[in-house]
């Protein structure tokens, strides 16, 4: 019994493209890349992942450069442990003992950081083929659709899922991404962040510690050795994670030697009217290039990281990325929500659907004053 248990499992994992970490060809055959272009603004992403691969704007000087960190390849990004640029899900960021109880079922998830669940498992969103649904290059609002059906059972999730993500150029030097997503049968947790890794200076500048960076949230969600909250809230006042006011990155870093840089969650201040409202969540600026870059979101979170497991990283051009070349800032719901009640909850429905908004807005100009160096 047990071997028929196996075989079937990696039947079902071969069905799905997926086996002993590889996807099969007719997939790899499947990737390509899509180009939005409004203005002086250049991105692209692949339908591997729903990634955003490129993004190119002017510095100060007028001069093009690209901002994203990844790979020259599309198919690259099949290997890739980073997540670079990835639409991560079902569940972004960690589910601790990866497990959860929901409506009076306990479900077992695959593990693959430690004990925890780490971005939907070892195969999640960022590991799957895309469905293009609507792509218009440029024009007054170009924008691309992607789709993928995400079915009971994977990763250990319960219920069949369709995910949406629009990546969308409505204004000059803005960019949307949307992500929806809604349940069909079932009530499951629910988690997709955009896993974008900036550098302002650009992608081959190299470490950002110099990037000016202000966060909006008043407290953060402390963690355990395991990056796992727990389950309460502290003030950034008199700590390295006080981004009130703007904040040189590497004026402080080196004060988080347990984490080797950040890697934090942020509670993001609430508007007074509504909670759900889109709401500023950060912004930075990179004084050398002048490129300042502001986003917005309608979600509870901020994940604050500063690429410290980056390592040795080929990536564009042949450049090698290494730990703190880049800034991640990731809006998404509370790691590990769905293991505590007290958190925002994270659980969609048939009748409550999911609907993730992220805007940036970019800009050049010379670094504000005011910004504090130490």
């Amino acid at each position: 019994m047990s071997k028929f248990l196996v075989i079937l499992y990696v039947v079902c994992l071969a069905a799905s493209g997926f086996v002993n970490g590889s996807i099969i060809k007719k997939e790899k055959d499947q990737i390509r890349v899509f180009e939005l272009k409004k203005g002086d603004l250049t991105l692209k992403v692949t339908n591997w992942g729903a990634t955003l691969i490129s993004l190119l704007l002017p510095d100060k000087y007028g001069k093009l450069g690209d901002i994203v960190l990844g790979y020259d390849s599309p198919t690259a990004y099949t290997n890739d442990t980073q997540y670079f640029g990835a639409t991560v899900g079902r569940v972004a960021n960690r589910i601790g003992g990866a497990q959860f109880t929901l409506n009076g079922i306990h479900y077992k998830l695959i593990a693959n950081e430690g004990n925890n669940t780490l971005h939907g498992g070892p195969r999640g969103f960022s590991d799957v083929l895309w469905k293009v649904v609507k792509y218009q290059r440029d024009g007054d609002r170009p924008k691309i659709k992607f789709s993928y059906n995400s079915f009971d059972g994977e990763e250990g999730f319960p219920g069949d899922l369709l995910v949406t993500v629009s990546y969308i150029l409505s204004e000059e030097g803005s960019l949307s991404i949307v992500m929806k997503a809604k349940a069909l049968n079932k009530a499951t947790p629910l988690n997709l962040v955009n896993h974008a890794y900036w550098n302002l200076g650009n992608h081959n500048s190299g470490n950002i510690l110099n990037q000016v960076v202000q966060i909006f949230g008043s407290k953060f969600t402390p963690l355990n050795d395991q990056l796992i909250p727990f389950g309460n809230f502290s003030s950034v006042k008199g700590t390295p994670y006080d981004f009130l006011k703007p904040q040189v990155v590497g004026s402080r870093i080196d004060q988080l030697t347990k984490t080797n840089g950040y890697n934090v969650n942020y509670v993001l201040d609430k508007n007074k009217n509504d909670d759900n409202e889109v709401k500023v969540a950060a912004i930075v600026t990179d004084k050398r290039s002048g490129r300042v870059m502001k986003i917005a979101t309608n979600q509870p979170g901020l994940q604050f990281y500063t690429a410290n497991y980056v390592k040795n990283e080929k990536g564009k051009d042949g450049f090698v990325y290494q730990p703190r070349s880049a800034l991640c800032l990731e809006t998404q719901a509370f790691p590990d929500s769905v293991n505590h009640p007290n958190f925002p909850s994270t659980i969609v429905t048939p009748e409550k659907p999911y609907n993730h908004l992220l805007f940036f807005k970019f800009s050049t100009t010379h670094a504000p004053h005011g910004f504090s160096e130490s």
